[in-house]
């Protein structure tokens, strides 16, 4: 949900809640230029990137309420989404009549879409619970392979309450499961959907000779400071976890792009390449340090499965043949720095102890949405130039 779609908190500071019952539906969380006098299919026709923001969701289902932790506030809640990637992404799609831009409704509390869905999520939730008791309230605990759904925050700040049996367990994990259906599950099956109708449109455009390309990029921000208990938002991350000045591109390769040993990449290497140095065009930047491959993020879930889709699609390559044409296929993550996104005002009102949010910045916002429509743009004056 954007920013002015949601419902306002209870009281100064309270999380914000998704009205019980609410369903969404696949065109509430599609967006692309003239949406309205421009239909969905004429829009795939024309499209060459399908980007999707996983985390962009944050007011949380009202059914949900009852198992939130007492300490989660407005701050925590919005800090643990990705809250200023839908407005810059919705903000390009008006500007770009080549992109189409799905938005996950739901908060990643509900169940993170970036990550791999467990067979069984009650016995993944059960262990990711076991390992916060053992660490102790507020203390670091290690959730690795079982963060689908988290009990805290990356800070460590209580997210959920813990549950006192099996049965109170079981009862959030229907509960969740449920209420996933209405916004999550339509998110996941919208994507999906889309990015394999645009392939099919770039296969058609080909068929009888010349190339095209389809991306799939998923949009994402964090923040290089994390939380203190009093909603500061000013403690710097160590330097291994800090993201570059401006932007993370990754392709799941080395900081080159280039694959890493055995693993598979999900973007060709030197589109990759390219791409980073068109961000630095688009966004005005010159520096290494302002665009960077797969630091500190190798790219999850979502570039995963597209790249697995793809994959399947080319034999292994990254180029669908189709007749005589060829579609160029590839998966990207984009993880930009969240200071950068909300800008500097914003940025120092988050560094001081508080419950609440700054206002979207919403020029900066704007400015924003043209840089990325100029970076894709730079991209498809590379990808022209390139010899069959």
């Amino acid at each position: 949900m954007s920013q002015s779609d949601q419902p306002a908190a209870a009281k100064p500071g309270a999380p914000v809640l998704i009205p019980a019952g609410k369903t969404f539906t696949p065109d509430e969380i599609t967006f692309f230029k003239d949406k309205g006098t421009r239909t969905l299919e004429q829009a795939i026709a024309e499209a060459d990137l399908l980007v999707s923001c996983p985390h962009s969701g944050d007011a949380v289902p009202a059914e949900l309420a009852e198992f939130l932790a007492p300490e989660f506030t407005q701050r925590l809640q919005f800090d643990y989404s990705d809250r200023t990637t839908g407005p810059v992404v919705r903000a390009w799609a008006q500007l770009d009549p080549r992109i189409i831009y799905v938005e996950n409704p739901h908060p990643r509390l509900l169940r993170d879409p970036n990550r791999a869905r467990p067979a069984n999520l009650g016995a993944q939730l059960r262990e990711a619970f076991n390992r916060v008791r053992e660490a102790g309230a507020w203390n670091k605990v290690d959730l690795t392979g079982v963060d689908t759904i988290r009990p805290v925050t990356f800070s460590f700040f209580p997210l959920l309450r813990v549950p006192d049996s099996d049965a109170e367990l079981e009862a959030m994990v229907r509960a969740f499961e449920s209420v996933a259906e209405r916004g999550l599950g339509v998110y996941e099956s919208t994507r999906n959907s889309i990015r394999n109708a645009m392939v099919a449109a770039a296969a058609e455009r080909v068929k009888n000779g010349g190339r095209a390309q389809v991306t799939t990029l998923s949009f994402h921000d964090t923040m290089n400071h994390t939380t203190t208990r009093d909603g500061a938002v000013n403690v710097l991350r160590a330097p291994a976890d800090q993201l570059p000045d401006v932007v993370a591109l990754s392709n799941r390769g080395d900081a080159q792009g280039n694959r890493r040993g055995e693993d598979v990449i999900t973007m060709d290497a030197e589109a990759l390449r390219a791409l980073a140095d068109c961000h630095r065009t688009g966004f005005d930047v010159a520096f290494d340090a302002d665009v960077a491959l797969n630091t500190p993020y190798l790219g999850s879930q979502e570039i995963i499965a597209s790249g697995e889709r793809f994959r399947n699609l080319t034999d292994s390559t990254f180029t669908l043949e189709s007749g005589s044409g060829k579609v160029q296929l590839g998966a990207v993550q984009a993880e930009f720095l969240r200071e950068y996104l909300l800008g500097p005002s914003a940025t120092a009102a988050l560094q001081l102890p508080g419950t609440g949010w700054p206002d979207e910045d919403t020029e900066w916002t704007a400015t924003l949405g043209r840089h990325c429509m100029a970076s894709w743009d730079e991209f498809r004056a590379w990808f022209a130039l390139q010899e069959d």
